[in-house]
């Protein structure tokens, strides 16, 4: 069963260290410690995952280090949420994979601190199997949650000047309790305006080959190949093998894609033959199941099987009507939640993966909306500012983005709520332009940037640019990680001036320097 940590909130100090001396608290990863809210965490979601979090957890934990623990009944101690998160916060701010993340924490004590541990222990805290099940557990909206602490937490520390108090200490519950119980009146009509709302979407391509129907359909010959092989297996010597010609149609891919420049027709021909393949190689499936069940495959192998009879059907839907476009085309047999997403950029006109909306607000950054499917980003506007209200109890003052959020209806709803929007009027330009009009809309462009640094720190520096993870779930996980992660590198940066400044006599936490 899944057992309350909160035991294991101690000072660097008393970090046991079998070798000698003690934690230094000017580390990063110790004052990283103090900016998350482990007890309010642990708090509240320990209850979420008394059943699923620890059956899962126990089971792989006390496969392989029962010895470190009492032998019961009940199985082995659950991982705590802290060492859950801290494990994936420390993976995605360092691109270790699970292997090498369980190899650095086992060698580096500020690591093992990081992650709840009350003392240095030179055998692996968890398998690295379980990063899967972390990821899982935890999920997207898990962790958006703790990141909207965070930024709350930061914002007030801002306004108080006093970001180097209290870090560590979980938000007041009451407060909370005090928003949840205000009228709906009150939450919804506020009646002061404060801040600006900066928006934007992108997208975060994921790690696959860029597809084309080509080499889509061989890989999915290929892999029914594999599932013939598996279903005509208990029968050998006794059935005869259908003739599936993979050689044959290995020749024919090979003869268009080795070929540097094909024509339209050429191409087009070798789709065809191999759609034919493909449509073989499903009949003969249909044929064997009658004599093995299709629980003889593998997990992988059936959702492979499912997958691939929806790519036939749309590829050869495209084929028939001479089109490269259908619903939820799938681009990807191991990632079919994957989407193609038009983006129009210089270097790259369509990417592959999640399209993420955000804001940016103060710097911090928070999530709006996360889909696999394409959407129109101006549709989120409405959404955001209800969702800025809710989260500080006033609307925004200004909302810095694009062209494509300045549609009519957007417009109409920041009138009625008292919003200025950045950006031209909508019809003809005048023909005589007002230079503070024209200030003011340079001035909000320059300030429009920082959400597209946002997205060049999470996609240059952090794992924004390519996905690793294969799941959608776990994709979801990371895509909020990484937001979480840069909100507490901006928290850490803050620290470090504030501390500059009590050491130099300077204000350094409203001084901007630009080296």
């Amino acid at each position: 069963m899944y057992a309350n940590h909160q035991d294991q909130q101690i000072l660097p100090g008393n970090f046991f260290l079998p070798f000698g001396g003690r934690l230094s608290e000017n580390n990063r990863w110790v004052q990283l410690s103090y900016l998350i809210p482990w007890r309010r965490v642990e708090q509240e979601y320990s209850k979420h995952f008394s059943k699923h979090f620890s059956k899962h957890f126990s089971k792989h934990f006390s496969k392989h280090f029962s010895k470190h623990f009492s032998k019961d009944v009940r199985g082995g101690r659950a991982v705590s949420v802290r060492m859950a998160l801290g494990a994936l916060i420390i993976q995605e701010r360092e691109g270790f994979s699970d292997r090498h993340l369980v190899q650095h924490i086992t060698g580096n004590p500020y690591l093992q601190y990081f992650i709840g541990l009350p003392a240095y222990q030179e055998e692996p805290p968890f398998d690295p199997s379980l990063l899967t099940h972390f990821r899982k557990r935890l999920g997207p909206d898990v962790i958006n949650q703790v990141n909207e602490w965070i930024v709350q937490a930061g914002l007030k520390d801002e306004q108080n000047g006093d970001d180097d108090q209290n870090n560590n200490e979980p938000p007041r519950e009451s407060g909370q309790s005090e928003v949840n119980s205000q009228s709906k009146a009150e939450v919804q009509e506020p009646q002061t305006h404060q801040g600006k709302l900066i928006l934007d979407a992108t997208c975060t391509p994921a790690d696959i080959a860029y597809p084309t129907d080509l080499s889509l359909l061989n890989r999915a010959r290929e892999k029914l190949e594999d599932i013939i092989d598996t279903l005509h297996a208990p029968h050998k010597g006794e059935v005869k093998k259908p003739r599936d010609r993979r050689r044959q149609a290995r020749r024919d891919y090979l003869r268009t894609a080795k070929n540097r420049k094909p024509s339209r027709a050429e191409i087009r021909k070798a789709v065809g033959r191999q759609l034919r393949y493909v449509a073989r190689n499903l009949k003969f499936i249909e044929q064997l199941v009658h004599c093995t069940p299709l629980m003889a495959l593998s997990r992988r192998q059936y959702r492979d099987l499912l997958v691939i009879g929806e790519l036939y059907r749309q590829q050869r839907e495209m084929y028939q009507s001479r089109s490269h476009r259908v619903d939820d085309r799938i681009v990807s047999i191991a990632q079919p939640d994957v989407r193609p997403i038009v983006r129009g950029k210089a270097k790259a006109n369509v990417e592959f993966g999640a399209k993420v909306s955000i804001s940016v607000v103060e710097g911090y950054t928070l999530m709006e909306r996360t889909s696999w499917d394409s959407f129109n980003e101006g549709s989120t506007l409405i959404e955001s500012v209800e969702r800025y209200v809710e989260r500080f109890g006033y609307y925004p003052e200004t909302i810095l983005a694009d062209k494509i959020y300045r549609t009519r209806e957007n417009l109409q709803y920041c009138k009625d709520h008292g919003i200025r929007m950045s950006g031209p009027k909508l019809g003809r330009p005048p023909r005589q332009v007002d230079r503070e009009q024209k200030k003011m809309e340079q001035q909000d462009m320059g300030e429009r940037n920082a959400v597209e640094g946002k997205f060049g720190e999470g996609k240059r520096i952090y794992g924004l640019g390519l996905m690793r993870t294969r799941l959608r779930q776990t994709s979801e996980t990371v895509i909020a990680i990484q937001l979480l992660i840069m909100n507490l590198e901006k928290r850490l940066r803050l620290l470090f001036l504030l501390i500059l400044g009590e050491l130099f006599g300077t204000d350094f936490g409203t001084t901007v320097v630009i080296a």
